[in-house]
């Protein structure tokens, strides 16, 4: 979908005061919402409820799958309204039960001391193959009958030493750099760029956790699904430029894979946000 659509996607209804509407596309036609998008519009519900401040943090958990058919329901807990702080809760609901809630806080501007992790070393942008080209070249060596193969996406990735077969995984260190950005014009508004950087911080997250283990989301009886997501947004930045997602996943275990995320504005290397995921990812027990 382009980024015009992306932007219908995250935008919401307003229903009530703290009650908010959104939808899926009908051609994104998959059999469950991406994650990242309830993220991104939990996020946005609670910046209708907010005035001059900036979201620093923000924690979630997937309850449900959500049902890509049907609208959801956006409702904001106006949990504190501080001098410095603010705290806002998102319960996003479908057929009656949550599909998934959301913890942010917000801040206002301030000055104060300031250190961050250098830039790892990676190969520029420029230089890595876009993912969209080497999906095309796998599907064209195996076939594939997923119609989004040809449809643009609107974020445009270039992971560092190129994707896996989906089809045919080969095992991997539990690390990954990617390149991203926003493939159409986001504006001006600080706190869209924020929620459109959410809605991108899912996209590759959970797949750190499963490179070694030789599986995929298309391996027969593998299951695998985001279970919560954290992020730290550190500083403003413009999501259509470049930025380097570097990703490493510590463990494995229990039917979950833990991941860590870092994201790095490729003009000046600042670490612009962090992200912290587990996901569930196991292999379904064959029936008695």
């Amino acid at each position: 979908m382009d980024q015009v659509t992306l932007s219908e996607t995250l935008g919401l209804e307003r229903l009530e005061v703290n009650l908010f509407r959104g939808t899926t596309p009908d051609k994104e036609q998959r059999h469950r919402i991406y994650g990242g998008q309830v993220i991104a519009q939990s996020l946005l519900a609670a910046y209708e409820t907010v005035e001059d401040r900036i979201c620093h943090s923000l924690h979630c958990y997937f309850i449900r799958p959500g049902d890509p058919k049907v609208p959801i329901v956006f409702e904001v807990d106006r949990s504190r309204d501080g001098g410095s702080f603010t705290t806002r809760r998102v319960i996003a609901v479908q057929h009656g039960q949550q599909i998934f809630n959301l913890a942010a806080s917000f801040q206002v501007a301030e000055d104060g001391y300031e250190h961050q992790a250098d830039q790892p070393v990676a190969p520029p942008w420029d230089e890595v193959e876009d993912d969209s080209a080497v999906r095309k070249r796998l599907a064209a060596l195996a076939p594939d009958d997923e119609d989004w193969i040809d449809r643009e996406q609107p974020i445009e990735m270039r992971t560092v030493g190129g994707r896996f077969d989906s089809a045919a995984p080969d095992p991997r260190e539990p690390s990954q750099q990617v390149w991203f950005r926003a493939r159409h014009p986001i504006g001006e508004d600080q706190h869209m760029h924020q929620v459109i950087l959410a809605y991108a911080s899912d996209m590759s997250l959970l797949g750190t956790a499963i490179r070694p283990h030789g599986v995929s989301w298309r391996t027969p009886g593998f299951q695998s699904a985001s279970l919560d997501h954290a992020m730290w947004f550190h500083r403003p930045t413009d999501f259509n430029e470049w930025h380097l997602y570097v990703q490493e996943s510590p463990s494995a275990s229990g039917g979950r894979g833990f991941n860590l995320g870092y994201i790095y504005r490729a003009s000046d290397g600042a670490l612009v946000a962090s992200c912290a995921q587990e996901g569930l990812m196991r292999m379904k027990k064959p029936k008695a």
